[in-house]
């Protein structure tokens, strides 16, 4: 019960702002119906509950399953067979994603069934599916992410001359829905257990990256779908929304169907586990048991999350788009600023992200400023959502384009597990909140505005916002590149410096080399410094040519560390000696150089 009382506490902190803005929302502003208040409270609840109890579930089962399909996966003997299982993977675990539910939901109501639900699911699902596959095909023949992703988004910016607006809109929301509470952590799983399976020096790189490759397919696939079907137009009517009456009915009267939906969402991709462990995995019955239990967890948790988003949860969002669209205009881009502001700061995943830019940049990039970053860009994306539905003239278009464009453009500059990392993170932001609430706003907000279209106008807001963090973690990359390398330099710089004071010392020294893998620097430095070293200066290998070639012309590989350390040249050659036989170091990771080579004389 700790994962679980865990998962209530990530989970809280991202429902319980959202709550709280709500309900001083309708103490002001809003004037809302009692019984929907009420159910929304519930709903929030069930909301709360549902979706610890589905992410409980998700650790117990998904994961586990993620891993043995990635070996499975990276095992095949055929390019025929990695592909076909990792598009059935792609595709069967898409087809459960709750978010794009509840987007094919929404999409059906708003174009009064010109799209349904299940095709729309079937069809992102599909496209899902086909990137998946090919994303697989990148990791295991290590082919870089940046390009594959300029072609893939150079693609997407022909296809879309050719598509209109409204399909423009929801391709791109089901791009941000399709990165959600269920299809992330497996891909990432996916990801990282081909990277480990396949090995070498890009595996680091290559565990990131196809949550990103994965949320270009629904975009593709939509697009597709409308230029091959020859649909120029999609629009929705503006219908009068009516909040329904009741508390604890209408609840009741959804619960039925919602759970059936979420059994046969979970079918297919675990049906597919099933059949690999009964023919190749063997997995030993504890862990099958496990597995068993945690997928219970996930179908139970995934029907009072659906039921709490559609019994309350969504209808409230509508209801205050629609009162600030009709009484309080001006206030519409400010509360949707301040509603950016505490989905991000609160939500889980985005702590996650900031843990790992700490990690991959050793502390230079800090989690505050990871959170403070996406926090803005994710305000401004909703805010600028707003604008558009209340200003006809400013189309979605204007904002995707050229913010992917940038993307892609920086990805070129910045370090490769960099665009990873960023292309992943487009769907943390995007996570439950904005696909239920803050979709919800927007579209009663779309609903309210004479010259806003519901489909146009309405949709569009979680591609704002799952772009948002591919730019922001992209920027910041280049940001830690351009400081990673001026902070080599110097140290470079300071050394010789310090050097030059006392040249009478460094007449009788050597200058030692050392590449050592990373995790091994701080042991060598001991070993040195038991042999008669007083230290070390570490450079850390991390594929900036131009600083390798600056010192020495001296390559220090990514996953390695460099050793400087200038010793008495009485005892280098025996820190060499021990650290060839104690540390199984081979001659050719040593350079020794006279300290005449940095221009210092005695």
């Amino acid at each position: 019960m700790n994962i679980l009382s865990e998962k209530i506490k990530e989970v809280a902190s991202s429902t319980i702002p959202v709550v709280l803005l709500v309900l001083a929302l309708t103490f002001t502003i809003v004037d809302v119906e009692l019984d929907l208040l009420i159910r929304f409270l519930i709903g929030a609840f069930l909301v709360l509950i549902g979706l610890s109890v589905f992410l409980m579930g998700i650790d117990l089962s998904m994961i586990s399953i993620g891993d043995h399909m990635a070996e499975a996966t990276a095992r095949s003997r055929s390019l025929i067979g990695m592909l076909v299982l990792s598009f059935l993977l792609g595709f069967l675990v898409t087809v459960a994603e709750p978010d794009l539910l509840i987007l094919g939901d929404q999409v059906e109501k708003a174009s009064a069934g010109a799209m349904g639900s299940t095709f729309m699911v079937y069809i992102v699902s599909i496209g899902v599916g086909i990137m998946i596959a090919l994303g697989v095909i990148r990791v295991m023949k290590s082919k870089p992410l940046n390009k594959f992703m300029a072609i893939t988004y150079g693609i997407i910016l022909v296809l879309s001359i050719f598509v209109a607006d409204g399909f423009m809109a929801i391709a791109f929301d089901a791009s941000g829905a399709t990165t959600g509470a269920l299809t992330t952590p497996f891909v990432l799983a996916l990801c990282a257990g081909l990277a480990r399976a396949k090995g070498g020096k890009s595996a680091e790189d290559d565990s990131f990256g196809l949550v990103g490759i994965m949320s270009a397919g629904p975009i593709l696939a939509v697009m597709l779908m409308a230029i091959i079907t020859g649909q120029k137009e999609i629009h929705g009517t503006a219908e009068i929304f009516a909040a329904e009456s009741g508390i604890i009915q209408p609840i009741i009267r959804i619960l039925p169907s919602i759970f059936l939906e979420s059994v046969i969402a979970l079918v297919p991709i675990t049906s597919l586990f099933f059949i690999y462990n009964f023919v190749k995995f063997k997995i030993p019955r504890r862990e099958i048991k496990e597995i068993i239990i945690g997928l219970f967890f996930t179908i139970f948790g995934l029907t009072l999350f659906l039921t709490g988003v559609n019994s309350g949860f969504m209808d409230m969002g509508k209801v205050i788009g629609i009162e600030i669209a009709s009484g309080s205009l001006k206030l519409l881009p400010l509360i949707g600023l301040f509603l950016g502001l505490i989905v991000v700061l609160a939500e889980p995943a985005v702590h996650v992200l900031g843990h790992q830019v700490e990690t991959v940049t050793n502390g230079h990039i800090p989690v505050k400023l990871l959170k403070l970053t996406l926090s803005i860009g994710v305000g401004l994306a909703i805010s600028l959502s707003m604008v558009r539905i209340m200003v006809p003239e400013v189309r979605l278009w204007y904002f995707l384009l050229p913010g992917f464009l940038i993307g892609i453009i920086l990805s070129f500059k910045a370090d490769p597990i960099f665009v990873g990392i960023a292309y992943d993170a487009g769907g943390v932001a995007s996570g439950p909140m904005t696909a239920t609430f803050v979709l919800a706003f927007a579209q009663g907000a779309a609903m309210q505005i004479p010259t806003a279209d519901v489909i146009v106008d309405g949709f569009g807001v979680i591609a704002m916002v799952a772009m948002s963090p591919v730019l922001c973690v992209m920027i910041l990359g280049v940001l830690f590149k351009m400081r990673e390398s001026k902070h080599v330099l110097n140290d470079i710089e300071d050394d010789i410096q310090v050097s030059s004071f006392r040249p009478d010392l460094f007449s009788k020294n050597d200058c030692l080399l050392i590449t050592i893998d990373r995790d091994l620097s701080d042991e060598a430095i001991q070993l040195a410094r038991e042999v008669g070293a007083r230290g070390a200066t570490v450079v850390h290998g991390r594929k900036f040519k131009d600083v390798e070639e600056i010192f020495l012309s001296f390559e220090i590989p990514e996953e390695k560390d460099l050793l400087i350390m200038v010793v008495d040249n009485e005892i280098s050659l025996k820190i060499m000696e021990a650290l060839e036989d104690k540390m199984n170091l081979e001659s050719s990771d040593f350079s020794m150089l006279p300290t005449e080579a940095f221009g210092i004389s005695g």
